[in-house]
């Protein structure tokens, strides 16, 4: 019998990939989501392309009968908890909905599981708990210190996780740091649909070529790096889903709680990423260099080697791929899920 998955926030962006990695992995899924920032349109989509159920349950994580009835319905093995809120600026002007929905969504996750008595745990957790950079690449062992309430609220449900799995000896958690996700199944049949303006680069990047958007803003170009614009390290989605099967495998073997960064060990600098999907694409970005933005860091990029050791896990995806396959999905859906 399949092991089953309970998956919040499973039609999102890194959800909805999640899943199918997990379907094509034979576990059986179970979707728990509001649709607030995601589509019902993409999971119909993993299932035309797995061929393969996902059971689905619209509901919020702020909500312990929501949570509870579902969890009680499947019964899961484990969980992987996606959501959430994400957006740093949204966070430091609305910081009570991201305690709510990021710390005590997370609280009524492990409860629900707790009654069920099923304790394994992997938790979509973010770099930007470590904040301004004591040293580069950020390792696990760099310090935490997050500097906006995003981040704040990400290194607090990681403490609940923690002590949770030190209360419990028989639970196990997982807790993956991303750096900045991008690209797109090849299929381009599922892909990153932000709802109103983009939050992140590559999305936006996008929406001026395929011509939804007439130029991208570049926050500064006096940085210190390569050509003076900010330096993030980029992970294709696809990896990203294929660390969550690795890291829900290494939690249902195991109990205890261990963290991993989840990136390449590489920078990107704002115009490379410009130049590599006006390559993939063919199109030309326009963009206008501005100000600075309050809180931007110049440069920061991951140590994977945890990863490889505990998860058995490497990136395979490079840049390349990362803008060829957004671009793909992009020209499919210029009007992202809305176009039906």
């Amino acid at each position: 019998m399949a092991q089953r998955i309970f998956v919040t926030g499973g039609a999102g962006f890194i959800g909805s990939h999640t899943v199918l990695a997990l379907l094509r992995a034979r576990y059986d899924v179970h979707v728990f989501d509001n649709f607030h920032n995601s589509s019902p349109r993409a999971l119909r989509r993993v299932t035309e392309l797995t061929g393969a159920p996902i059971g689905t349950t619209e509901g919020d994580v702020r909500s312990m009968r929501d949570l509870s009835a579902a969890v009680d319905a499947f019964r899961p093995d484990a969980a992987i908890h996606f959501a959430g809120l994400k957006a740093v600026g949204e966070s430091e002007a609305e910081p009570l909905e991201y305690y709510t929905t990021n710390v005590q969504g997370t609280v009524n996750l492990l409860r629900a599981m707790d009654k069920q008595g099923s304790r394994r745990m992997v938790f979509s957790s973010s770099a930007t708990v470590y904040g301004t950079p004591s040293y580069l690449p950020f390792d696990e062992a760099h310090p935490i210190n997050p500097s906006n309430t995003y981040g704040r609220t990400k290194a607090m449900a990681e403490t609940v996780i923690r002590d949770w799995c030190h209360a419990n000896g028989d639970a196990g958690a997982m807790l993956l740091r991303y750096f900045n996700p991008v690209g797109a199944d090849e299929s381009g049949r599922i892909g990153e649909d932000p709802t109103g303006r983009p939050d992140n680069l590559m999305p936006f990047i996008a929406q001026v070529a395929v011509g939804r958007r007439q130029k991208l803003s570049v926050f500064g170009d006096d940085y210190d790096t390569r050509d003076g614009t900010g330096e993030r390290d980029y992970i294709h989605v696809s990896d990203l889903a294929r660390a969550h099967v690795a890291a829900v495998e290494r939690v249902l073997e195991r109990p205890g709680c261990d963290s991993c960064n989840v990136g390449t060990g590489q920078g990107v600098t704002v115009m490379e990423m410009i130049r590599a999907f006006e390559r993939a694409s063919n199109r030309r970005v326009p963009y206008k260099v501005v100000d600075r933005r309050a809180g931007d860091l110049g440069s920061y990029y991951a140590s994977t080697e945890r990863a490889r050791d505990v998860l058995g896990w490497s990136p395979e995806m490079d840049l390349h791929e990362m803008c060829a396959s957004t671009w793909n999905w992009q020209q499919q859906n210029p009007n992202g899920y809305r176009d039906g």
